[in-house]
């Protein structure tokens, strides 16, 4: 929809504003001041502590975000790699395969990631591949969720690829590899960046396939808001909570950085 009038403007703006504020705003600005809340009982808290925030950076709590960015991290390397892999491979197939190859790697995002975890608990909890317990599924549960994004992210880049320049490439005697790696990849390299900042955006943040196969040796710190909240200590969660968003803020700014240096080189 175009609007033109400059009043429809403002009155599309405001309500926008308004929208975002109460859905994304509001929570996030009580969770803040919740972390922070020695008690609650009225309007605004009656006072406030640092007890919360110091707990949520000591002990098993900062085990569990150590956790977290480790499997983040490791997951989105593995989902990244394999959705680009695919994406570039996929588009020199015929057009059947190529189907059938963008269907399988959206099929993660067609169910709940719960039925995800509970598929790779039951597969994976017998021989000849027993990784029940460890923590490589739930490092496999979260590239698997994740993978989805990151091989529509790198899809679309690739349909805007120009093929005349790895043509002249490979006239001038480039070899394959030397045009995926000279010509290919450099292109690609923001939608790549933007994939491996989504996956770390996903993956820190999930739940529901991690939950169900977690071993208690590798607790992500989700795992641990959840069990907080669910035993009623919503302020140590609500510091939980605020950690992971600021852990989080910083993993993809961080993705972000190194991707544009590499891209200036």
């Amino acid at each position: 929809m175009i609007v033109f009038s400059a009043r429809a403007k403002t009155v599309l703006w405001t309500v926008f504003g308004l929208v975002f504020a109460l859905l994304v705003v509001l929570p996030l600005a009580v969770i803040a001041v919740a972390a922070f809340a020695g008690s609650w009982n009225g309007v605004l808290p009656s006072a406030l502590s640092l007890d919360h925030v110091r707990d949520a950076l000591a002990g098993d709590n900062l085990s569990s975000l150590r956790v977290s960015v480790e499997t983040a991290v490791i997951a989105s390397v593995l989902a990244v790699a394999v959705g680009a892999w695919a994406a570039i491979a996929v588009r020199s197939a015929p057009r059947p395969v190529a189907r059938t190859v963008d269907v399988l790697f959206h099929l993660p995002v067609s169910v709940p990631s719960v039925v995800v975890g509970l598929g790779l608990l039951i597969a994976f909890s017998k021989p000849p591949l027993l990784l029940n317990g460890t923590a490589a599924l739930v490092v496999l549960a979260q590239a698997i969720l994740v993978l989805s994004f990151s091989y529509s992210t790198v899809s679309a880049a690739v349909l805007r690829l120009d093929p005349q320049q790895e043509r002249v490439a490979s006239s001038l005697g480039a070899s394959r590899a030397r045009v995926l790696l000279r010509v290919v990849l450099p292109a690609l390299l923001p939608a790549i960046g933007a994939a491996a900042g989504l996956a770390v955006a996903l993956c820190m943040g999930e739940l529901g396939a991690t939950i169900m196969v977690y071993p208690a040796s590798w607790r992500t710190l989700p795992v641990s808001i959840f069990t907080a909240s669910d035993r009623g200590d919503l302020y140590f969660a609500a510091a939980s909570a605020l950690l992971l968003i600021a852990v989080t803020f910083v993993a993809v700014a961080v993705t972000g950085v190194l991707t544009r240096r590499r891209r200036a080189r």
